[in-house]
Order: structure tokens, then sequence, then C-alpha cells
């Protein structure tokens, strides 16, 4: 059973737009990991016969440590195998044949402490008959929207993210704002009883950001020759990527963007294919930064290159589309350029990999930190693409701006996130309140600290000042050192209902692993995270 589809993931924050990078209203404001760990299906064919023995004694560990009933499966979703013996399992959980949403678990075996588990332990009892029809679900969700070219999709589970568990139709209710921007909403009604909603959160997650109309500057891009002699975007290097024009589309078939002597764009907006350069390359440094950095081939690791629509519409944000496996970028408007700079493609693929892996629900907590990690992961792939047009720094967006300026003009900044006037820096209550783009600041904040540390310092030309929380200063491990942490602690730690404690504590069990028990790096991320007031 595949996980289901996490719609589309925006850039900016839904006041203005579909889960947006950035507030509509907010006017002003390396090195790879050496640690990297393949997963499966990445793992070499000799190590097929091993995965499949951790799956199974992983599905009987499982049984008791999670307290599974007779109405309950497992279904291995992703296996990761480590040389020192130790393997992780992460498993969806079903429950008479439903999906159990928020239900997965990760079992770590081979540990000096033996068999331990990461995830839910409720016992379901939850009656799996409806009396609540489908169409009815239906209509109630769409009521909740008002949507242009509207479109929803249903199916029963059991929905597990609050207590207690209920019998629900989770229903997807897909279309478009006014401006053309797509935009989608997962909404559970009770499948039983009064059939109200029980819970909602969005499933278009987008970027946004602020350009000069080209980002990457002169840089190789990757192409396929077709038999009339014309070349498309197709990345045959990384697993055929493509990259389309909307503008060019007609009755919702959008072309490839092509070109007869290989030679694209001119580095101005006057010329549509410069746009396209931009996230055709920037797909393929995000690829390689996860495979290069991690051994992940591909945002679902499967070897398979997504999909970038550009010129989908004079709207100030980009989203991932987790059904089509896709990026669509806006053209901006209102002092924002095109949405491609390298941090803002990295962004987007990331919530991708978050899909593909620990599934962080969209909403509360878990939705902070989902948005936290596309910005620190799509952060370090501006750091590794190493451009000397986007040199990496920790303000994202900033390069979008037609009038740049990253003191003032930018999307959010992780040294110190409520420079914006939005973001939150530190941890308190209201991080479960507020936009999943402001909950996510503390995070960030943690990031910045345990890779740079504290105070004041210039990066690639850059102010950047980051005070703590307490009052205390902190040493940075450096960027290589965290994320590493980060990304093992999301891949093997994090599940869809992982909040902020749970993922101090899923640092920490990274920089275990990666560094031992007693080592600068487990020091650094508990200092870091007390910084923020999580601890």
């Amino acid at each position: 059973m595949n996980r289901p589809p996490l719609v589309a993931v925006a850039l900016l924050c839904a006041s203005g737009l579909a889960a947006a990078l950035v507030a509509p209203a907010q006017a002003a404001p390396a090195a790879l990991p050496a640690a990297a760990v393949p997963r499966s299906p990445g793992v070499a064919p000799e190590d097929g016969a091993r995965a499949g023995a951790a799956r199974d004694t992983a599905r009987r560990a499982a049984r008791g440590l999670a307290g599974l009933g007779a109405r309950d499966a497992l279904v291995a979703v992703d296996t990761v195998l480590e040389a020192q013996g130790r393997s992780h399992v992460r498993f969806q959980r079903t429950h008479a044949g439903l999906e159990v949403v928020g239900g997965d678990v990760v079992v770590h075996q081979g540990g000096a402490d033996g068999d331990s588990l990461t995830g839910p332990t409720t016992r379901l009892r939850v009656a799996t008959r409806p009396t609540v029809t489908a169409a009815s679900a239906v209509r109630t969700a769409r009521a909740r929207l008002d949507l242009q070219d509207e479109s929803a999709r249903r199916d029963l589970v059991v929905l597990a993210v609050g207590d207690p568990p209920r019998l629900a139709w989770r229903v997807e209710v897909r279309g478009a704002r006014a401006d053309g921007s797509p935009v989608g909403e997962l909404v559970f009604v009770a499948a039983r009883g009064s059939g109200g909603v029980l819970d909602r959160w969005p499933s278009v997650l987008a970027e946004t950001g602020t350009g000069q109309g080209h980002y990457v500057g002169t840089v190789p891009v990757e192409s396929t020759l077709g038999s009339q002699g014309v070349y498309s975007m197709v990345d045959p290097t990384r697993g055929a990527g493509r990259t389309y024009d909307a503008s060019l589309g007609r009755r919702g078939v959008n072309p490839l963007v092509t070109d007869t002597d290989n030679l694209w764009g001119d580095g101005t907006l006057a010329d549509p294919q410069t746009t396209a350069v931009d996230a055709h390359h920037g797909a393929a440094a995000t690829w390689d930064f996860y495979e290069d950095g991690f051994g992940r081939i591909g945002i679902g690791d499967d070897g398979v290159g997504a999909s970038s629509l550009v010129h989908a519409g004079r709207f100030a944000n980009a989203f991932w589309d987790d059904y089509c496996f896709c990026m669509t970028y806006g053209d901006g408007r209102g002092g924002l350029g095109p949405l491609t700079s390298y941090d803002i493609v990295g962004h987007e693929m990331t919530h991708g990999v978050t899909s593909a892996t620990a599934g962080l629900v969209y909403r509360g907590e878990p939705g902070g930190l989902n948005e936290a990690t596309s910005d620190i992961l799509g952060t370090m792939v501006e750091f590794s693409a190493d451009s000397a047009t986007d040199p990496g720094d920790y303000v994202l967006g900033g390069e979008v701006f037609t009038r740049y300026d990253p003191a003032t003009r930018y999307i959010r900044r992780m040294d110190d996130p409520h420079a914006d006037g939005l973001s939150l820096s530190c941890y308190s209550r209201r991080v479960a309140r507020v936009d999943v783009h402001y909950s996510s600041g503390p995070a960030n904040h943690f990031f910045y600290l345990l890779a740079e540390g504290s105070g004041a310092k210039e990066i690639n030309g850059i102010a950047h000042d980051s005070p703590t929380c307490d009052g205390s200063a902190v040493s940075g491990i450096g960027r290589e050192q965290a994320t590493a942490i980060w990304y093992r602690a999301l891949t093997i730690y994090m599940t869809p209902r992982t909040d902020y404690r749970a993922a101090r504590g899923a640092t920490v069990q990274a920089a275990k692993d990666l560094y031992g028990p007693g080592s600068v790096p487990v020091v650094a991320v508990r200092s870091a995270w007390s910084a923020v007031r999580v601890g």
C-alpha cells in the first residue's frame, strides 16, 4: 500500500495563497553529510534478502511493541539498512483493511538496547461500518472551500491524529483560486454520527520568492535529443526529470520546453526559457544534493525524476504536488519575480521527501516541522549548489525580490525568524495555533544555531545574527553534521504526529547514532534546542 499523496505544498501562507512560504502581508522585513545511509528501494541487490528479513522480524516485533489487535496489519513502506547491522523499518498501519492516518510506526532493530519503536502505541477500538454516506461527506467538505474548477476524491480511513481515533471519510478537494494558483485541502468528515468535520489541513503546499529574472547564471542543462532534431528539457541522467511550459499549454496539456540548438534562455525574463533553466537546473541540484549526501536516488528514492511546470500564471507562489510528482512555479507579481531560485526549488522538492518518509501532518506542530524541514534542506540545496550568482545563505527567497535586499526583503530567515514580524523564533504554546509557515521558526532557528552558532557573523556577504531565547551562547558544529542529523531524524525517527518535543528526541537520537552518545554533536543538539526553549 502506498502512502496517500500530499496534494501540494505551497511556499506562501494560507492567508493569501494556499499554504504559502511567505506571508503576503509581509512587506519587508557546504559540504555534504559524510554519514550517508542508503534507503530502500535504493539498497544494493545483494541486500534484498537482508531487507526482507528485517521487515519480517520488525513486523513481528511491532505487533507487541505497538499494541496491535487482531484486525490490525502493518504494511512496510520504507527500510533503512546500516552497515553495523542496525535496521529501521517504517510501517503504515491498517485497521480492518483501512489506512490509519497518523498511525505510522518505525521499528528499530539491532541496537545495544534491543528492539524499539517510534510512533503511537494506541490499541484501536473503532467501528468500521459508516453510517454517513460518501456523497454526504463530499458535500460537507466542498462546502468549506470556494474554488474554481473544483474536484474531489474520497476514501474511508481511521483518523488517529487526535484522540480518540475515529472512522472518517478523507475528502481531498482540489481547485484553483481566482489568480489561477492551485489549492487543495484534506477534509476529514466523521463517517459515523453527526457527519461533522473532524479535522482538515492543506494538501497543497507552496513556495514563493523574489527574483532578478534568472538566478543560476550560466550552467549545464541536461536535455534529450528527439528524432526530429529537437532538444527537450528531459534530464536522462536524473530519472528523466522534465520541465514543461504552461504558457504554451492548450486544453490542459502542457508541452515540454524544447529548443533546436540546445542553447537555452538569455538570462532575461523576455526569453521564457530563462525561467525554465532556473527550474530545470534547480531540480538537478536538488537531486544531486540528496543522492551525493544520502544515497537517495530521487525524491521518492525510486530513481524517478520529478517534473517542473513553469509559467503557470502571474501568481507569487510555487507548489509541490504528490499526485503529479511535480513542481508548479508562478511567474511572480507585486515585486516578486519567478519563484525558481535554488532554495525555493529545494524547498518544494523536499516536501516530496517528507511525504515519502515521515509524512508530517500539515497542521499544528507537525505542520511547522514539515515547513521547517523544507526550509532547512532547501537552504542546504542552495549551499551545496555552490553557485557564484546565488550563493548559500539562511535568507529564504531573497533572490526573487525584484529589488534585492536580503536585510529587508525575504520570505523567511533562519538566524532570527521573528525579524519578519510574523514567524516565531522561540517555542511557546502559540506554536500549535499559528500558521505552519510561522510555527516553523523555532526549528529553523534551532538548525541555524546547531550549524552556525549564536551571535553575529557574515555568510557569503550577508550579515547574519542569531540571538538565543534564553541568553545562552551556542557553538555551531557546521552544516555538514547538522544536515546529517536532521535528515536522519526525519527519515528514521519522525512520524506523522511528531511535535517539537519529539523532534528534539529524534535529533538527539540521530546525533547519537551518527557521532556517539557522548559526542560534541549530541551536546550541541541539546544546547541548540534549549536555546529556542524546546526541552
